[in-house]
């Protein structure tokens, strides 16, 4: 080890204790291994941000977290991808939705273009394109606590929206 305990070798005598951590997150020793690869990964590639004089240890158990909410979030999307294929495949042959999915549709998108365009697009990238909240960030460029405030604001929004939307609906019906 290096006088001044450089970052790989702070990093090589964290190992055991950050992979116990990234086990019992990711729930099994095989997804923690992965988790803590995939940890390690970026942290190797953002060696130039670690400080000197300050804990890898510390830096790395916060670099799991992170890792595994955005893999848990990524896991989110894929499922609800899933859900939207699997939805899609219900359809006729005919290519033509039913007619409840298509009014659906229609809502949807009429209450998205009441949002503020700084709402609908966040929204549109997290959970349409369903890129994590830090990727919609860099792509908007802004902060990422910005971008998750205007996703919460777009969906607090949409439930408005669509509600009343519902309402009208009941109120016109026969």
């Amino acid at each position: 080890m290096t006088a001044d305990g450089g970052f790989r070798d702070q990093l090589t005598l964290s190992l055991p204790r950050l992979r116990r951590f990234a086990w019992g997150l990711a729930g099994s020793a095989e997804a923690g291994d992965d988790l803590l690869q995939a940890a390690c990964e970026r942290a190797i590639a953002r060696e130039h941000q670690w400080q000197p004089g300050t804990s890898v240890e510390r830096w790395m158990y916060r670099i799991i977290r992170t890792v595994h909410i955005d893999e848990r979030r990524g896991e989110a999307v894929r499922a609800r991808h899933l859900r939207v294929v699997q939805e899609q495949a219900a359809v006729p042959e005919t290519g033509t939705p039913p007619p409840e999915l298509r009014m659906q549709l229609l809502q949807v998108r009429s209450a998205m273009g009441e949002l503020p365009t700084e709402q609908s697009e966040a929204l549109m990238l997290v959970a349409v394109e369903g890129y994590s909240y830090r990727e919609a960030a860099k792509m908007l460029e802004l902060p990422i606590g910005t971008v998750a405030s205007r996703v919460t604001r777009a969906r607090e929004a949409l439930i408005r929206l669509l509600g009343e939307q519902g309402s009208e609906a009941d109120a016109s019906g026969p």
